[in-house]
């Protein structure tokens, strides 16, 4: 019989376990792990106590410092050591859980549980006293003068295992350096301690990470970090001592937007990004470079799927930043130091608003880009359909705010003055209404002061407004500002990147052409320097447009936050219904503007992108332009209204390609009694906007409206509202909207018949070959540059002109009344006798181009248009006004212009009636010219008393002018005020109300005319008889031979 194995003893089994487990021994013999150390001063202690030399958990401790404080040959460094004691403990309580006999397991499982919390305490101890326990690796102790440098903590690798292996950019594993941190381990050494030993621990891990990402691009290894920052931050203990690093919000003199950026522990994760910077702060791998190089000669497939990535990295980005802040503002002891931050940054970078953005003290557009969309994913609880939160949000916080400084902005309508009055009125008896500091906090705050003790983040959170305002209502102006700053900051300089593509291929395309003509080797390098640019601005535009215009997610959920914007606003002035209150709430008013201009920005770049409206609710949207387009007194910026019709001609359903824009103005209620009449008050209030290009703009943003509304006059209901509106407003808003619209016909048409002259001599010195090369290259060069500058010109005015004529020509259809009102009769007739002279007058060959359709230019259909105004005109004109104002212009009209129109017509197919109709109107023009020359002879010399000032023709109806207290005739003093509102004599205001009936110069001209007419017609009788008539003495007449 085999003899049993002797029973060893729950003290030998301790003593085993914890060997193997610390890797250590008190006696000395040869052990085949050359890991394990012989404790000698241990033993021999032990052995003096009178004790076995067997480890238990009463000298655990004891031993583990001897290990730890002296050197061994063969012996890991401390922080391995403690690691692996860790692991072997955990090893070992697996062993023991198979134990049968219960009481040993129970014992043995405690000293193993007893061994991991104290090689974790040890963990801790060791990293936050790294000298207390020195490495005595052999390697580490150098004369490298770089040996003094801070290391990373060897926590970090650890930290990592945690995630496994992380995909970059490329596709390629970054599984960090194959440590991998026992189970339990981290949450233990995290958990089972107090603040004071691991905050040093933690600050040391934060600012690893921070440098480990820092110029990192979204191709780079980022996931990893920010996977380990939010793992951190989960514990209590992490969160507080982030908020509390010194580099939290960091402090200095010279503290500006990108310092902040660059050494804030979360500003280089926010920097991680796909979209350019400046080149002193490019990131790498440079993801234009690397995905979007030559982009022309790649396949559809490969620049796709570089979207793709781009797409799919930085989401994961921007939902691990929001769940770290998230995570922080869960906890109420960080909440505050988050919107701190988060305001401090903001403030910090205010001039990134400007359009120029000084790099150097601003951080990058990849920070405020990454931050917008962690912004949104924070306030998505609140962007729900119904919008059932919005009740949170209180128009105070722009006023009363401590945190943000909201009033500086630009406001909706009130002045800087008028928005410091009514915040003064709102909190009196405080300086320029700041709400101050109670007394508890004034002391607390010269406390700190005086003491000069810690940073603002490890302050209390203090309130200093007299409100408490919810996280909604932070969230929701932090978003606003953070968006106006970064995600529209983006848009902004996208467009103006894709002008700038533009600029540099049309430069191109003309420097090839002169290359061709007259080569030079100064060229050649122009053309190869422009090539380079345009490489690199295409990369640039293509970057953006994976990060930003790609992400679908990203453009519904700032849609989703305006859309909550606009609804809030129209709250502040009692809801969606029209009209308006005549009186402009206050709390509207003093909103910041870029609250609805970003807003509008947002949906005229969304509408670009194809699909990106699809599934969005726009009616709030459509109500907010309704109502606020054509409203001065409620937005004051006319540039701001003139952006929402912008908005609107992107949603006409021929332009947006979704049927969803299409019940937007053709099933929407509100549009229907509004949209034309707004629009039209649109159209004559851009007229005067203030500024000093306002001439050349109202062109542009007349050409949005001019197609709306010829959309607009295609359905129905709207054009009966634009019949009513006519008939309304005939010597209103509409009778201004048509002097414009004149006013701008002639400009244009003009403008763009002068400049066609002008191509036509600079294309006739071009094609004479021989004098041409004779010129100076610079010459040429300048030429050439006039040459295509010209026909964009006449592209434009020429196209734009189209627009209004056209407008004339359907809406004199069914519209007639106010062009042939006095004040307005004239100044039509004066309009197309001047098209008609420039069409088929003498000077009409001049006007022959080779391609005129690349000018737009239509002469065929122009003259159409023109000949059927003539002729709705006519067919409206009940009291025959219309043909006696046609002859009554001396510029432009002449008798013979109506032949020769009508005989082009029917050599181009017009419609035979009307061109009898035109034809019958010439003839009774040339009769009224006829008629008005007769009684002009008539009259005489008319005293200059009768004769108005302006014109010089005989008064009908004299009004004095109030101020200057001229006498003028009514006709032609309203004409006057349709496009100025001022005294001609004075520039004193003017309004047609103002005008003063001269009654008794208006008698004593009826009398002059009469008594004209009388004379003339007994002169006219003496003259019917050839023979004289002698008055006999007795009364009978006598005819005389």
């Amino acid at each position: 019989m085999a003899t049993q194995k002797p029973q060893r003893s729950p003290a030998e089994v301790e003593d085993i376990i914890l060997r193997k487990i610390f890797l250590v021994s008190l006696i000395d013999s040869v052990d085949s792990d050359s890991r394990v150390v012989y404790l000698e001063l241990t033993a021999a202690e032990i052995l003096s106590e009178g004790k076995q030399l067997l480890l238990s958990r009463d000298l655990m401790e004891r031993v583990l410092i001897d290990r730890l404080s002296n050197h061994f040959p063969n012996a890991e460094p401390p922080f391995q050591y403690l690691i692996g004691c860790y692991q072997r403990a955990f090893d070992e309580g697996k062993k023991i859980a198979s134990m049968k006999d219960k009481n040993l397991r129970s014992e043995m499982e405690l000293v193993a549980i007893q061994s991991r919390k104290l090689a974790a305490s040890y963990c801790r101890i060791h990293l936050g006293n790294p000298d207390m326990f020195p490495d005595w690796d052999t390697n580490n102790i150098s004369n490298n003068p770089n040996s003094n440098a801070k290391k990373p903590s060897p926590l970090l690798p650890l930290i990592y295992s945690e995630f496994g292996s992380i995909i970059d950019g490329f596709g390629g594993s970054t599984s960090g350096s194959g440590i991998t941190s026992p189970p339990g381990f981290l949450e233990e050494f995290f958990k089972e301690s107090d603040f004071d030993s691991l905050d040093p621990i933690l600050k040391q891990l934060y600012e690893d990470l921070r440098e480990s990402v820092m110029r990192v691009s979204a191709l780079g290894n980022f996931q990893q970090p920010l996977r380990a920052l939010l793992y951190l931050v989960s514990f209590p203990v992490g969160a507080k001592s982030l908020v509390s690093h010194n580099w939290w919000i960091p402090k200095g003199l010279y503290l500006n937007g990108r310092v902040m950026e660059m050494t804030s522990i979360l500003g280089p994760f926010f920097h991680v990004s796909a979209l350019p910077d400046h080149s002193l702060f490019k990131s790498q791998p440079e993801v234009g470079q690397q995905c979007f190089s030559e982009a022309s000669n790649r396949r559809p497939a490969d620049l796709l799927s570089s979207f793709t990535t781009i797409k799919t990295v930085m989401n994961n980005l921007y939902e691990g930043l929001s769940e770290i802040l998230l995570s922080l503002l869960k906890n109420t002891e960080t909440r505050e130091n988050v919107l701190e931050y988060l305001a401090e940054v903001i403030n910090r970078n205010s001039s990134r608003a400007h359009m120029q953005v000084d790099p150097l003290s601003c951080a990058s557009s990849s920070m405020f880009v990454n931050l917008s969309a962690v912004m949104l994913r924070l306030c998505q609880p609140f962007l729900d359909a119904n919008l059932t939160k919005r009740d949170k949000i209180v128009a105070k916080y722009v006023f009363d705010s401590s945190r943000l400084d909201l009033r500086g902005l630009t406001a909706l309508h009130a002045s800087s003055e008028e928005v410091s009055e009514y915040v003064n009125e709102r909190n009196p008896g405080t300086p320029d209404g700041f709400i101050q500091p109670g007394d508890g906090v004034s002391r607390l705050l010269k406390s700190q002061e005086a003491t000069g003790s810690g940073s603002k983040s490890n302050a209390p959170s203090l309130q200093t407004g007299s409100t408490k305002f919810t996280f909604i209502c932070e969230c929701f102006f932090m978003t606003a500002r953070v968006l106006n700053l970064g995600l529209l900051k983006a848009f902004s300089d996208f467009k103006h990147l894709v002008q700038d593509i533009s600029r540099c291929e049309d430069s191109l395309s003309t420097l090839k052409v002169m290359q061709q003509q007259a080569p030079s080797r100064q060229l050649e390098l122009d053309i190869a320097r422009l090539e380079y640019e345009i490489e690199l601005y295409s990369q640039e535009k293509l970057c953006y447009e994976a990060q930003i215009l790609r992400d679908g997610t990203f453009i519904e959920l700032a849609l989703s936050f305006y859309r909550l914007m606009v609804v809030w606003l129209v709250g502040l002035v009692g809801g969606f219904k029209m009209p308006l209150p005549p009186t402009c709430p206050m709390e509207f008013a003093c909103m910041p503007e870029h609250f609805v201009e970003d807003a509008m920005e947002l949906l005229i770049f969304a509408s670009r992108i194809p699909k990106a409206l699809d599934g969005v609710l726009l009616d709030d949207f459509m109500n907010f332009i309704i109502m606020f387009m054509a409203s001065p007194h409620y937005i004051r910026n006319p540039y701001l209204r003139a952006k929402m019709v912008e908005v609107l001609n992107c949603w006409m359903p021929r332009r947006s390609g979704s049927s969803a824009t299409t019940t937007l103005f053709e099933g929407h209620q509100l549009s229907f009694g509004y949209l034309v009449p707004n629009l039209l008050k649109l159209y004559v209030d851009i007229e005067f906007t203030g500024s000093h290009t306002q001439f050349y703009d109202k062109f542009n943003i007349r050409h949005n409206i001019a197609e709306l509304l010829e959309y607009l006059w295609q359905v129905p209901s709207h054009r009966n509202a634009w019949r009513q509106i006519a008939k309304e407003e005939e010597k209103g808003v509409y009778l201004n909207f048509l002097n414009f619209l004149i006013n701008d016909s002639i400009y244009l048409l003009d403008e763009s018949l002068n400049k066609i002259l002008e191509l036509k001599e600079l294309e006739a010195e071009m094609s004479n070959t021989v004098e041409w090369e004779r010129r100076p290259v610079q010459e040429r060069q300048e030429r050439t540059r006039l040459f295509h500058s010209q026909e964009n010109i006449i592209r434009i005015d020429m196209k734009l002109a189209n627009e209004d004529v056209s407008m004339l020509a359907f809406t004199s259809e069914q519209i007639t009344a106010p062009f042939l009102l006095p004040e307005m009769v004239e100044r039509v007739a004066s309009m197309l006798n001047y098209f008609l002279l420039q069409l088929v007058g003498p000077q009409k060959n001049s006007l022959i181009l080779k391609d005129p359709e690349k000018y737009e230019f239509r002469p065929k259909q122009l003259l159409k248009q023109i000949v059927n105004i003539y002729v709705h005109l006519t067919r409206g004109d009940k009291d025959n006004v219309f043909p006696a104002a046609i002859s009554k212009d001396g510029r432009s009209y002449n008798d013979q212009l109506f032949s020769a129109a009508a005989g082009f017509l029917a050599k181009i197919g017009e419609d035979g009636k009307i061109i009898q109709e035109f034809v019958e109107l010439g003839a009774k023009a040339k009769a009224a010219a006829s008629e008005a020359m007769d009684t002009e002879a008539a009259l005489g010399e008319i005293p200059d008393e009768f004769l108005d000032p302006i014109q010089y023709t005989l008064m009908k109806d004299p009004v004095i002018l109030p101020s200057s207290r001229i006498t003028v005739d009514r006709p032609v003093i309203l004409r006057h005020l349709l496009s100025d509102n001022t005294d001609p004599f004075n520039r004193s205001h003017l309004s047609p109300d103002m005008l003063i009936p001269n009654t008794e110069l208006k008698v004593r001209i009826e009398e002059f005319v009469r008594a004209q007419e009388n004379r003339n017609l007994g002169e006219g009788l003496r003259l019917q008889n050839p023979k004289g008539i002698i008055q006999n003495p007795t009364g009978d007449m006598t005819l005389i031979d």
